[in-house]
Order: C-alpha cells, then structure tokens, then sequence
C-alpha cells in the first residue's frame, strides 16, 4: 500500500500562463509569415527564455524524482531536450549575421572567448553560465542520446 502523500503547501499565485500568453502574444504580433530570419536579438532572448524553462523544470525535477520515480524521469528529460534546444539556439545566434557587417562571427571564436561587445556576448556568458550547471546534472550520453520519448519504469 502506497504511503500517503503529505498535503502540498499554498503556492504562489501561477505566473506560467500568463508567461505562456505574452509568448503567444508575441508571435501573433511580431512574427511575421513572411519567411524571415530570426534576428540576433530575438535568438537571445529566445535563449534566455529557454534557459530559464530549463531553470524550472530542474527545479521542479530535483525535488519531484524523491517522492515520484516515474513523474521526475520525464521531468529530468525534459530539462535535458531543452538544454539541447538552448545549445541549437546558442548555435543559431552565432549562425546569424550581425547587425552591423553581416557577417556571421565563428563557433570558434565564442569558445576562444573573444568578445563581440555588450550585449552580445551576454548570449554566451548565459550560456557558459548554464552549461557548468548542466554538465553537473546531465551525461554526455544522455545528451548524445536519441530521443525515443521513451521512459519505461
């Protein structure tokens, strides 16, 4: 028989929807349908928005995974698919042309470090910042795993 759950505490009023209605907000009225490349300045905040998701959800992974095996394990592969959803955002920012040459700067000169000026390597500190945390939590296998959306127990 399973031990019964202690009631949870009052939580502050939920914020996630209206998070999720400024997103949906700001698609309808800045994206265009027009094909247009997403600009530098978009793909940083969509990093920092993901980042901070990832922030969340390895939150509430860590404190789930003791009283819910099941329930933490697809909260832990969430946080791991939206690391490597900042990783490909990290990619694209650096794919895309800058503002003012057009030029796009080099995968290796983020990792060497050499900076492009505020606020664009704010992209990369985030980045490094995360990645130290991540690095502590996630595998390299699991994140050079294909994902089966697969979680058996």
């Amino acid at each position: 028989m399973p031990t019964p759950q202690p009631p949870l505490p009052d939580l502050a009023p939920d914020f996630v929807p209206f998070a999720t209605a400024a997103l949906d907000f700001h698609r309808t009225i800045n994206v265009p349908a027009a094909p247009v490349a997403a600009s530098r300045t978009e793909l940083d905040s969509l990093h920092a928005h993901v980042l901070s998701l990832h922030g969340l959800f390895d939150a509430h992974a860590t404190r789930t995974a003791t009283v819910a095996e099941a329930e933490g394990d697809h909260l832990r592969a969430v946080r791991t698919r939206l690391w490597q959803a900042a990783e490909h955002l990290h990619a694209a920012y650096h794919a895309a042309p800058h503002r003012t040459t057009g030029q796009a700067r080099s995968p290796q000169a983020c990792r060497a470090g050499l900076p492009e000026g505020a606020p664009q390597l704010s992209v990369c500190q985030r980045h490094l910042a995360a990645a130290v945390r991540v690095r502590r939590q996630i595998t390299p296998a699991d994140l050079h795993d294909p994902f089966t959306g697969l979680i058996c127990h």
